[in-house]
């Protein structure tokens, strides 16, 4: 049988350190990489629209003369809605509802308290005033990252919803315009790269200044939102794309096979692990990769990216396979073995988990409702797909009565002298119905 994906086995001594190549982050930062795009954001932040201008032109072979061509209005945006025929227009606008939905239901709300000193204490939740949404435009398009990325931003009560789009040689999808439509964009700008990313962040003439920037994009784009974190706020430095499948003999092989595919076919360094106890499994699913390969357009990125990352694991049994991708911490779970529902709560480090065979990724990725932005590169461990709660602020509120002053004054008093913090204590103690400084 010709080898296209590796066989791994977890009783074998060599399973660790194969694991650990297989899983290998590459952390090396590209020097040239970073201070190209360095340059690229002192650029727009010393000239403004006319570096915006200069390397839209130059990256994106973009005919515009002037920055005002590259903005797109709302009446564009609805021409895109109105031109997508019925079943694409249907599509969009069920996804769009779908996902509106779900994130309805992440709304954080102000609440407070009152203790038994009489202090009110509480969290006053407001949205973000200004956000702006990387959309990739270049190799391809992606209205559905519109759609995740604009809606629950939208949802949050965002002030003011700003698009960034690259349009090489001046071209756009219009489902990526109708997608701005139906997800409560407020400005669609067509520049793309670190240029765009800089733009957000610093802020020009034409571009205003946002406070979080989400998106996927190229190195370039996660470049760029790495160096302007801190002055602005960012969604997550997204690596490749990832799934992680636990299956048995219950989930129909050739399944299995494309939902490897669906993640593989993102990048050539995408991950695809498929993790089993039944070894005449994993050989049905490797028979149907070899068959099915050969059908897909993108057939040459899957391949290399099963060669480079993707892996069949054999276990001991279930538990091991949990304990297993506990470890692993994949960006897409998929749990297809026969009763699956029992041991979601036992899952706890994964970005998203599609339960059953019949939840295959791919329905996350467009219209299934939770959000398709999700952390990657093991950051599960610490980090959340991203939801409306990305878009909110959260501000706590203190208001002491007298006597809740008096008594906190005391306890913050001596805290405070015992820290060696003279006026943190005095100014407590000022609040205790003395007098004296």
């Amino acid at each position: 049988m010709t080898t296209v994906i590796r066989r791994l086995d977890a009783a074998s001594p060599a399973f660790s350190e194969q694991l650990a190549t297989l899983t290998a982050r590459h952390e090396e930062r590209d020097q040239g990489l970073t201070a190209t795009v360095a340059e690229i954001i002192e650029s727009v932040r010393a000239e403004g629209d006319n570096a915006l201008l200069r390397l839209t032109q130059r990256h994106d072979a973009h005919p515009a003369a002037a920055m005002d061509e590259l903005l797109i209005g709302h009446g564009m945006l609805q021409k895109a809605l109105a031109g997508l025929d019925s079943s694409t227009r249907e599509a969009l606008e069920a996804a769009a509802d779908r996902i509106r939905d779900y994130h309805q239901r992440q709304l954080s709300e102000t609440w407070s308290y009152e203790d038994a000193m009489g202090n009110r204490l509480g969290q006053q939740v407001t949205p973000m005033e200004r956000i702006g949404i990387y959309v990739p435009g270049g190799k391809a398009s992606y209205p559905s990252s519109v759609l995740m990325n604009a809606i629950p931003a939208q949802v949050a009560g965002v002030g003011e919803i700003i698009m960034v789009v690259p349009a090489p040689r001046g071209r756009l999808e219009p489902m990526v315009l109708a997608a701005a439509a139906l997800s409560g964009v407020d400005r669609v700008i067509t520049i793309g790269g670190a240029q765009a990313v800089a733009a957000l962040a610093y802020g020009s003439p034409s571009v205003p200044r946002v406070d979080k920037i989400v998106g996927p994009g190229n190195r370039y784009v996660a470049e760029a939102k790495r160096q302007v974190f801190g002055r602005v706020g960012i969604d997550m430095v997204a690596g490749p794309s990832e799934i992680l499948i636990i299956a048995d003999a219950s989930a129909p092989p050739a399944w299995m096979a494309m939902d490897l595919f669906s993640q593989a076919e993102h990048d050539e360094q995408a991950q695809a692990i498929l993790i089993s106890p039944d070894s005449a499994y994993l050989d049905a699913v490797e028979t149907s990769i070899l068959q099915l390969l050969g059908t897909m357009e993108r057939e040459s990125i899957i391949r290399a990216a099963l060669t480079n990352r993707g892996a069949l694991i054999k276990v001991d049994d279930l538990n091991s396979a949990i304990a297993l991708s506990n470890q692993l911490a994949p960006e897409h779970l998929e749990l297809a073995f026969e009763g699956a529902e029992s041991r979601v709560t036992d899952l706890t480090v994964a970005g998203a988990i599609f339960v059953g065979a019949r939840s295959c990724e791919a329905l996350g990725d467009y219209c299934a409702g939770p959000n398709h932005v999700l952390p990657t590169s093991t950051t599960a461990r610490f980090s959340s797909p991203l939801g409306v709660y990305d878009f909110q602020k959260r501000s706590s509120v203190i208001q002491c009565s007298e006597a809740g002053a008096a008594a906190l004054g005391k306890i913050a008093s001596v805290l405070a002298r015992g820290e060696s913090l003279e006026a943190h204590a005095r100014s407590a103690e000022l609040r205790l119905g003395e007098r004296e400084a």
